[in-house]
């Protein structure tokens, strides 16, 4: 192994012929760069969703009602379901539940209002909430809190407001805190400014929202006992494809919806996007193994190919050697040499070259926060294996040929012209 002549014997083979070597090269460079490639940009890619995601609870699930599509119970097609207070504690009843957030959004789905502060105005959206609702999405605060438990029992006027409202209502350096913010003529004071942790068109979203406590909007703006949606969470360890079914279940009983009629309460469960985004993920690395690893193969066959070429133009050579005394092994550990250095070789450089890649590709990234591409990862754990892998690659490479080497026959070998 630290025989410098063996060295030098290996690297003047590889020069004897430049061209055939750089192609060979070639291919396993152009294999171990599309493994770490594929691998790190389906790490962003995973790492952008959730960063996008940032702050939700995995465990959610969200419930709106609908227009119904099936006749039920003496009541005709078409009618609205229409959530209520009454609605909140049959859910909370239901098994498994661990948070529940009713909520209500001023004007309506889509709707924006108008929030001013001294002679300032600007169209946000404002919506009703429980102290809860600090469990399905979290912020962090530049300052003060969220809406707490005396704030809906005395239906406070006191509002939350996205960094973004405070920002372009409110001059710089003004401690929002105490402030009081109008919304359609009412006015409120605010008593926390959120931070949002998601980024892109959610994280936009959420600092240019007002969130008010919901018994307040319900009495200042007279919208009765009504509940616009649902944001619920599920205990540990539930089932979330059954817990979706009891929550559907226990609203269609109080509104008589038809069983049977799927659309009139939409819904969307977390549980399930989240699991599927995840074993999306858990594919997406599979299939860089595969395809990078067919492509790595590829260059690999090509050494093997270059190799057992290079042991029949060196036939004769090898023939020498057995008649002076060289042993099988010591013929089959030269061209396993000549393999893996070749290989290792031209590996190592793509390794190189892809770190570089994914080093710049972060580099940009991190400038563009709302990208759904999160910078790609090459953790220590991938190069170790891609090195791995090369060394493996190269013995695998070297074993058809040095076998071949090994079982020329010297007398045979010096008659090759």
């Amino acid at each position: 192994m630290f025989d410098l002549d063996n060295w030098q014997e290996v690297w003047a083979t590889l020069r004897s012929n430049r061209l055939r070597t750089f192609l060979t090269a070639l291919g396993v460079f152009w294999g171990i760069l599309m493994l770490i490639a594929m691998l790190a940009f389906a790490s962003g890619m995973q790492q952008g969703t959730r960063r996008q995601m940032k702050g939700l609870a995995t465990n959610v699930m969200w419930m709106w009602g609908n227009t119904t599509t099936i006749g039920y119970d003496g009541l005709p097609v078409g009618r609205q379901v229409k959530f209520d207070i009454a609605d909140i504690e049959n859910l909370r009843r239901v098994a498994g539940m661990e948070w529940l957030a009713p909520r209500l959004r001023l004007g309506g789905w889509g709707s924006a209002f108008t929030v001013g502060y001294d002679g300032k105005t600007g169209a946000y959206t404002v919506y009703a909430d429980y102290p809860d609702f600090r469990h399905i999405l979290s912020f962090e605060y530049q300052a003060g809190r969220f809406i707490n438990e005396r704030d809906i029992a005395e239906s406070r006027k006191v509002a939350v407001i996205g960094q973004a409202v405070r920002d372009e209502l409110m001059p710089p350096g003004t401690n929002p805190i105490g402030q009081f913010i109008k919304i359609s003529g009412v006015y409120f004071e605010v008593v926390g400014v959120t931070k949002t942790l998601r980024s892109g068109q959610q994280g936009d979203q959420d600092a240019h929202t007002v969130f008010v406590p919901f018994t307040t909007l319900k009495t200042a703006f007279h919208m009765g006992d009504r509940v616009g949606f649902f944001a619920m969470t599920a205990k540990p360890g539930t089932d979330g494809e059954e817990f979706e079914r009891q929550v559907r279940a226990t609203v269609a009983k109080r509104h008589r919806v038809s069983p049977s009629d799927q659309l009139a309460i939409g819904s969307f469960n977390a549980f399930v996007f989240f699991g599927k985004l995840e074993m999306f993920f858990t594919v997406l690395s599979i299939v860089g193994w595969v395809v990078g690893g067919a492509t790595l193969l590829a260059g690999v066959v090509g050494v093997s190919n270059i190799m057992l070429i290079t042991v029949k133009e060196r036939t004769k050579e090898i023939g020498v050697r057995k008649a002076l005394g060289a042993t099988p092994s010591s013929i089959v550990a030269m061209v396993m040499k000549e393999s893996v250095v070749l290989t290792a070789l031209a590996g190592l450089i793509g390794v190189a070259a892809g770190t570089g890649l994914i080093a710049i590709t972060s580099a940009v990234l991190e400038n563009i926060p709302e990208s759904p591409m999160g910078p790609p990862i090459l953790s220590l754990t991938t190069v170790l294996t891609a090195v791995g892998v090369l060394v493996a690659a190269g013995g695998i490479a070297g074993i058809m040929p040095a076998a071949h080497a090994a079982s020329i026959k010297p007398i045979e070998a010096l008659r090759t012209e």
